[in-house]
């Protein structure tokens, strides 16, 4: 039924094109706390969230909660169930300890309450998954049907803006780029309900806000995108866009942040992400998706290889693609000095082939 209603919300929404929108353009001057929120200039905008917590016991979680907004019409209208966005999200527990993996998926339209941003309150949220953004930390939380979360998240860091020039250019030409930026490093504590226990956890998060319209070229199928806090305070975001043909687009990029909270970019020259053979195949799409990869970056004379702890963190998505994303492991060094860290990796591209997918 839910399917239906929201087909039938497409087909009846009056449609807005990319070019009632604006599109990502260099000169982009980020403020703060207002470019937590809403953009509704642009077509497509999410707020991501993903994290490694543990409990006193070592019972060790990833969790991922996202919220996706969709322009659909830039009509104007009173009317309160008039579709202008739509709003999905997801929700993600990955029990590493456990050996398990849990999400779910959600698509609502804005209605009265249903879903949305609001500044003021300095709420995000969908049904009873919800963001809160207050001036020294944001509260995450989230009901699911087999795991409850609720976090406090306090940043140690600034926001880093990712790209150059205000924009994290995605291929050639104007448009294929997004405004983004990053909370490198949260404090993050709370509890995680699974199972009939309730585990008092401690750990750190990231989160991106991305907002463009139509970021991706034609020729682009997916990407591989990386977090990555090292325990010497530092971090480093990457991805890779990859071609129809398999080769590498040149604007893959990333970003590198020093334990002060300094951030330096990362071209495509300066790093390689390669992957291992070594595949996990989903039971559920028959993706063989790569959870093994080694990153070379020369210029700050690190090697790094990533490793993951639960291979089974895909979701088989029913609203949009589906996609892995899980808890990784880090180990590697730099100028010799061994390093160690945890983060996130985004693989999308992989499972069904040929249908849309929301880039990052």
């Amino acid at each position: 039924m839910r399917n239906k209603l929201f087909a039938l919300l497409l087909l009846t929404a009056a449609y807005a094109t990319a070019q009632d929108y604006k599109i990502a353009q260099p000169g982009y001057t980020f403020a703060f706390p207002q470019d937590y929120f809403n953009h509704e200039d642009y077509q497509t905008e999410w707020w991501y969230y993903t994290g490694n917590v543990k409990a006193a016991d070592g019972h060790r979680f990833g969790f991922e909660l996202t919220f996706f907004r969709q322009g659909v019409s830039r009509a104007e209208s009173s009317r309160p169930w008039f579709v202008r966005d739509l709003w999905m999200a997801h929700i993600a527990l990955s029990d590493v300890t456990g050996g398990r993996f849990y999400s779910e998926e959600r698509l609502n339209r804005s209605g009265p309450g249903v879903a949305g941003v609001d500044a003021q309150t300095g709420l995000v949220w969908n049904g009873n998954w919800q963001a809160h953004i207050a001036g020294r930390g944001e509260e995450l939380r989230g009901v699911a049907d087999k795991f409850d979360l609720a976090l406090q998240l306090t940043p140690v860091k600034r926001p880093v803006v990712q790209g150059q020039n205000g924009v994290s250019q995605k291929a050639e030409g104007a448009g294929h780029a997004s405004h983004y930026f990053s909370l490198t490093r949260l404090s993050t504590t709370g509890s995680i309900a699974l199972d009939g226990k309730t585990y008092q956890v401690e750990g750190t998060s990231w989160i991106d806000h991305e907002f463009f319209t139509g970021s991706m070229a034609a020729n682009e199928t997916g990407w591989d995108w990386l977090s990555v806090q090292l325990a010497d305070g530092t971090e480093l975001m990457l991805y890779r866009l990859r071609h129809k043909d398999g080769s590498i687009d040149p604007y893959s990029s990333g970003s590198y942040v020093d334990a002060n909270g300094k951030s330096q970019f990362l071209s495509f020259r300066d790093f390689q992400m390669t992957p291992a053979p070594d595949n996990w195949t989903s039971p559920s799409t028959r993706a063989a998706y790569p959870i093994r990869w080694h990153v070379s970056i020369p210029r700050l004379n690190m090697e790094l290889d990533i490793t993951t702890p639960l291979k089974s963190q895909e979701l088989a998505g029913r609203f949009g693609t589906s996609y892995w994303e899980g808890a990784i492991d880090v180990a590697g060094a730099r100028d010799q000095s061994p390093l160690r860290g945890v983060g996130y990796l985004e693989m999308t591209g992989y499972a069904e082939p040929g249908k849309p997918i929301i880039p990052r």
